[in-house]
């Protein structure tokens, strides 16, 4: 068994998660390393995209989130970097220095990352790639950018992408490395209901713009009389307005800590997939699924399959092929409670049983471990 590793995550932002779902199972993971009793370290640029957003855009709320951070993952060590210091490259190497693993986040300039890896060789340290993101299918040129060949493997969130990184890209060694629920705060709270329908998700890049218009606001329209809110960012006015049309108050960024009062605050919870992992990255399930049922809410999703069988579909959560469907699901649902608890406990068990963020950090140290054999 190993002993304690020296493991240096870098990746975006730890500190912000503004449009940047990664947040909620990087910030988990590295939590259950430290307490695995493996020490552990994070780095981010200075002036990231996500923290720049979030102070520029949310006011109070952007200190609030941070404090929130701050106060919630007192063990995580979050250290920062300017890549474009003339000194990044001496810095790396001071800190590098006696690690046993890297993990390289997608979500890193490939300057970064490339930098990172031209000390491997020097230091003696391993290097894993983490993607937990549609670019290798979407925009491949973007993932070639990084220097595959000098990874000692990669870490890639759902099967079809970790075919993509083998198959596609000639990757020797590539792992099938799911997200999955930070429990310490992702469970239910005993919260009075005021809330009939949630949807937690950011609008951003058209890639979801007719999905959320039919098994979101089109279901919300028709359901007149109960309470539907939406949290999230990125959402033009236009879209704003389309919501408050259908009967639907738009409550701006949620902290991502802060979801699971929303969640334990709902009745139900609605999940509408990316295309991408609708078609062809079908399959790979989301943050926002394994946050829903982490917090014992019972989750209508739009149409994904579980080809990986991660799931129970039909008793975790409820899938639904279009929007009237959704109307009707919705409605029938929010009349059974019987049936409402007995979705949200069953989804709540299989994230216990199998996808917390300790279960993950097993995998990983179980997999350095195979490296180093």
């Amino acid at each position: 068994m190993t002993g304690q590793l020296n493991i240096a995550l870098f990746c975006h932002s730890l500190v912000s998660d503004w449009n940047h779902g990664n947040a909620h199972f990087l910030r988990g993971l590295m939590r259950e390393l430290v307490r695995m009793g493996h020490r552990v370290r994070s780095y981010e640029e200075l002036g990231s995209w996500s923290l720049t957003n979030l102070m520029q855009n949310e006011g109070d709320r952007a200190v609030e989130a941070v404090n929130c951070f701050r106060s919630s993952y007192p063990e995580l060590d979050v250290r920062f970097y300017k890549s474009s210091n003339e000194k990044f490259s001496r810095f790396l190497e001071d800190e590098l220095r006696g690690v046993d693993l890297v993990l390289l986040h997608e979500w890193n300039e490939p300057h970064v990352v490339n930098n990172v890896l031209e000390l491997k060789k020097k230091l003696g340290f391993a290097a894993l790639f983490h993607d937990s993101h549609h670019r290798a299918y979407t925009r491949a040129g973007e993932i070639l950018k990084f220097h595959l060949h000098l990874l000692d493997g990669v870490l890639a969130f759902g099967e079809a992408i970790r075919r993509i990184y083998a198959d596609g890209f000639g990757v020797a060694r590539v792992w099938t490395f799911h997200e999955a629920a930070d429990t310490s705060h992702f469970r239910p709270l005993n919260l009075a209901h005021d809330i009939d329908v949630a949807w937690i998700g950011n609008w951003g890049d058209e890639e979801r713009t007719a999905e959320l218009e039919e098994f979101l606001i089109f279901p919300a329209a028709q359901l007149r009389g109960c309470k539907v809110a939406a949290h999230g960012v990125r959402y033009p006015a236009e879209a704003v307005t389309r919501l408050q049309n259908a009967g639907i108050e738009y409550r701006g960024y949620l902290p991502n800590l802060c979801s699971p009062e929303v969640y334990s605050r709902s009745h139900l919870s609605i999940h509408v997939p990316r295309r991408q992992y609708a078609n062809g990255l079908s399959g790979i399930p989301t943050i926002r699924v394994f946050e829903a049922l982490a917090c014992g809410v019972p989750l209508v999703c739009s149409p994904w399959t579980d080809e990986e069988a991660l799931f129970h579909p039909g008793e975790d959560y409820v899938v639904v092929k279009d929007g009237k469907q959704m109307k009707a699901q919705l409605q029938d649902l929010l009349r059974d409670e019987k049936a409402r608890r007995h979705i949200g406990e069953h989804g709540m068990r299989t994230v216990r049983q199998r996808h917390t963020c300790a279960h993950r950090a097993e995998q990983l140290i179980s997999i350095f471990e195979e490296l180093a054999a």
